[in-house]
């Protein structure tokens, strides 16, 4: 059977608003009304949305009350009814929800004003600094090195700060008209457990043991209700987590949910796995970013301090990341194994998914899952006759290949 290949999270795909200045005498009206008084906005600079929403930076030219000098708009389109879930309705209720933290619990921008009907956001402007992204392929380990374990705090704060607020999130969403939400990754990796197994014994030849789908059900129990939820951006990829000199500030709460926290943990352990910079890291790094995650959130949940608590927890969401990851990136029969991005500097395909298999496989084996062990060896052998030996090697990110190679 034949399924769609997407790049991580599924993407609505709805249509844009009608531009520039359409967005910005919005914003105009949506402020106005919001103070009481005209706004004038100017300076429109494109700051690069999507075929789902015009992003853009604006400066602030007239104003009778104190704004700040420059915002950020983003103006969504039409949601299709088939879509599944509005993307507008994700990040209005996430930023609404994040907003009402204080100031230094705040880990996204602040929402300065929003409208439903108009589906539009102002937001707090975080400026122009680099990107997770941009410091993991600049040339600097150091920098890259303190930018990830300030990504793994700023996680670590977030989920702190938001733990216990599904009510709340669910009021918000319901207040925007959204009768019911969901996790987008929690609803691929449902399909993807009743579909990846059929696709992997058709294009690798590799069938998946009762032992190992059995693991998989109970992992899956992640996806259900527990103590260990919070607010999740969900999309916390390099590219939407912004390095700035008071922390790591994330971006884009399209898909925000609530979920349990070990999902967004695993990010930390198999780097990325939704994203299309999903390259390795140094030795131990993994281990020292899990590390401040878990100093920021031990005291709302001081069992996850406890390893017999937090790594079997760890390592079903793990499990879960790599099974969903390969439904979403596994080469097709008479498909090429391309890069996970073409237009992006992307490693293949293969060489991702086999290294995520050999991490699994490792983990496996130090947990005492010898069926899963060989289970994960099967595959990357099945891999590697497929793809080619050049799928054995991933990549450190360009900010560490320096000391790869000493």
């Amino acid at each position: 059977m034949s399924v769609e290949i997407t790049t991580g999270p599924p993407e609505v795909r709805v249509p844009a608003s009608t531009g520039a200045t359409d967005t910005v005498a919005t914003a105009e009206s949506v402020l106005s009304k919001r103070t009481g008084a005209a706004v004038r906005l100017a300076d429109a600079e494109d700051l690069g949305g999507s075929d789902r929403s015009v992003v853009m930076r604006v400066r602030v030219a007239e104003s009778p009350f104190e704004l700040p000098r420059t915002l950020v708009v983003k103006h969504y389109g039409a949601c299709p009814e088939e879509a599944r879930s509005d993307p507008f309705a994700h990040e209005a209720a996430s930023c609404q929800l994040t907003t009402a933290l204080s100031p230094e619990a705040r880990v996204g921008p602040e929402l300065i004003a929003h409208d439903a009907g108009a589906r539009l956001l102002v937001l707090e402007d975080l400026g122009r600094g680099s990107t997770l992204a941009d410091v993991l392929f600049a040339d600097d380990p150091r920098a890259a090195e303190r930018a990830l374990l300030a990504w793994a705090r700023a996680l670590g704060r977030l989920h702190s700060t938001t733990a216990g607020c599904e009510a709340d999130f669910d009021a918000l969403m319901r207040r925007l008209g959204t009768n019911s939400w969901t996790d987008p990754v929690a609803d691929d990796i449902v399909r993807s457990l009743s579909e990846l197994p059929g696709l992997l014994e058709q294009t690798l030849g590799v069938p998946t043991p009762d032992a190992v789908a059995g693991k998989l059900g109970s992992a899956a129990e992640l996806l259900r209700s527990s103590r260990c939820r919070a607010f999740s951006p969900s999309d916390i990829c390099p590219d939407n987590s912004l390095v700035t000199g008071s922390g790591v500030r994330f971006l884009d709460f399209e898909w925000g949910c609530v979920r349990d926290v070990a999902l967004d943990a695993a990010y930390l352990q198999y780097p990325f796995p939704s994203s299309w910079c999903a390259y390795a890291l140094p030795d131990n790094l993994a281990e020292s970013m899990l590390s401040t995650w878990r100093s920021e959130i031990a005291q709302v949940w001081p069992e996850l301090d406890d390893d017999e608590v937090l790594l079997p927890r760890l390592f079903d969401a793990q499990l879960l990341w790599v099974w969903v990851s390969t439904w979403w990136f596994l080469p097709r029969t008479g498909e090429t194994d391309r890069p996970i991005d073409l237009h992006m500097p992307s490693p293949r395909r293969s060489t991702a998914l086999v290294d995520r298999w050999r991490r699994l496989r490792d983990d496996a084996a130090a947990a005492d899952m010898p069926q899963l062990a060989e289970y994960a060896d099967r595959l990357v052998d099945a891999f590697v006759e497929r793809f080619g030996a050049g799928a054995l090697h991933l990549m450190r990110y360009p900010a560490f290949r320096g000391d790869e190679e000493q």
